[in-house]
């Protein structure tokens, strides 16, 4: 005899998706399959752990486990998943995954436009690089938009003019960055402006560069430094 189900049941056994997440997750550059990673991480959170495995979340979708340890490292470094420590009444520490830097995302200030380098950012870093970022490289990005109040844009530039000149690393990033700020670049325009004026003083000195790339709007700041 089949058991039948109670209504009652059903109701109880929910589990509250804000519909924002399934809104716009398209816009702020998550995947099905984070998604996917962030609802059973909501399932955890309100059965009280708080610190699930990539095992135990794997028991549970068609990703195995170092699938779903990607995306959970991937989920931070996007800055839509965090790890806090905290500490219960006996003075214990833990440690456990909080979704309130995807929140924020989805529910700040403003409606982000898709095309915002704040929110792509990293992950255009990832693509240039072919690989997740480092902790430390995340750290550094971050450290030019906060600390020294670098324009999105910018750093962007900077990214696509180590790729021309061939020098895609961060140290380089970094040079040019430094250099632009120490010259009062602030846009992009001015990096162009700063770039044909600079082809225009050498071009009648330079020999011409076996290299046939387009540097027209990007030149190598630090010419004769690694």
């Amino acid at each position: 005899m089949t058991k039948k189900i109670s209504i009652q049941q059903i109701l109880i056994n929910q589990m509250h998706i804000p519909s924002i997440l399934l809104l716009k997750y398209k816009s702020i550059g998550l995947t099905e399959k984070e998604v996917m990673i962030i609802l059973q991480l909501l399932r955890y959170l309100e059965t009280n752990n708080d610190f699930p495995t990539p095992f135990e979340i794997s028991e549970y979708v068609t990703m195995d486990e170092k699938e779903c340890a990607n995306i959970l490292r991937k989920l931070t470094q996007k800055n839509l998943l965090s790890i806090e420590q905290k500490e219960n009444d006996n003075h214990q520490l833990s440690e456990g995954y909080c979704l309130d830097p995807l929140w924020e995302k989805l529910y700040g200030e403003e409606e982000k436009k898709e095309d915002d380098p704040i929110g792509t950012i990293f992950i255009l870093f990832e693509q240039e690089f072919g690989r997740p970022l480092s902790p430390f490289e995340i750290e550094t990005v971050n450290a030019w938009l906060d600390e020294d109040q670098i324009e999105p844009s910018l750093i962007k530039a900077g990214l696509r003019e180590s790729v021309l000149m061939g020098k895609l690393n961060f140290k380089y990033i970094d040079r040019i960055l430094r250099e632009w700020k120490k010259k009062g670049i602030h846009t992009v325009e001015q990096a162009r402006n700063a770039s044909k004026q600079f082809h225009s003083r050498q071009q009648t000195t330079k020999e011409e560069k076996t290299d046939k790339r387009d540097t027209s709007f990007y030149y190598n700041w630090l010419e004769g430094e690694d």
